[in-house]
């Protein structure tokens, strides 16, 4: 049975002397210049901090997946499942983002992964990880004794696609009771993920929903992106993921040992 590391932290998500790098930020009373200059200072920050943790997990031979989705998509359930399919293979460890409470945290520690809690509750209650927040949460592992490191993102389909933290892979969860059209409507998310888990399919007798219509804005959005048809209750359609995900993080593994 793998050792369960369960540590819940607080860390500072943006630094004194940052501010928020996406629209939240306020405006300074002058022109919108001065504002996108400091966005734009932020974001190179953040992607300064973002290489040098893709040379550390590279170094140490970590694969890194940033998993994104909407509050309520069945990511924390969906990652659970995960764990328990892959962990007996790929030694794995998560790092969770949540505004409030360690929920998802315990039952991720639960499955028997080593398990980092980051709280933005206490610093304006944040809705992304950056770079240096995962650098520090990093800290808390052995990581020459991890070769999957999860990170489990803020419920989001805006924030967190704009912040490269040195990650590998990035999966996106749509789950289907929230409608056809969320690809087109925050196509970034879309756009800047690896594969799409489409979540509880074990709902679709149950809903209205247009499956064909989902499928097509996604690879309007991302033509040739893999979507994964899931349910995490019932574990349907896992094998292909499973299997998709052992194959990215066997690959960088064997060419980084």
């Amino acid at each position: 049975m793998p050792i369960t590391l369960y540590k819940t932290q607080k860390y500072s998500h943006h630094k004194p002397s940052q501010k928020p790098s996406h629209s939240h930020v306020k405006g300074s009373g002058k022109t919108g210049t001065r504002e996108i200059k400091v966005v734009r200072r932020v974001l190179d920050v953040n992607d300064t901090i973002a290489e040098q943790n893709r040379h550390m997990f590279a170094e140490k031979g970590v694969f890194v997946l940033n998993v994104m989705s909407s509050p309520g998509s069945g990511k924390t359930e969906t990652l659970v499942k995960t764990l328990g399919h892959i962990m007996m293979e790929v030694r794995s460890a998560v790092i969770v983002g949540d505004i409030c409470t360690s929920n998802d945290a315990d039952r991720l520690a639960a499955a028997g992964a080593p398990v980092v809690q980051v709280n933005t509750d206490a610093f304006g209650g944040d809705c992304h990880l950056s770079a240096h927040v995962i650098q520090t949460a990093a800290g808390n592992f052995e990581l020459q004794k991890i070769d999957l490191l999860i990170v489990e993102n803020l419920g989001n389909l805006v924030c967190p696609a704009e912040f490269d933290i040195g990650e590998d892979l990035r999966v996106v969860i749509l789950s289907v009771t929230e409608g056809e059209d969320k690809p087109v409507k925050y196509p970034l998310m879309f756009r800047v993920c690896d594969a799409v888990l489409l979540n509880k399919t074990d709902l679709l007798p149950h809903l209205d929903y247009d499956r064909q219509a989902a499928l097509k804005y996604i690879q309007q959005v991302h033509p040739g992106i893999p979507v994964f048809e899931i349910s995490a209750k019932t574990e349907e359609g896992f094998t292909p993921w499973i299997d998709w995900l052992k194959q990215k993080v066997w690959h960088k593994l064997r060419n980084s040992r």
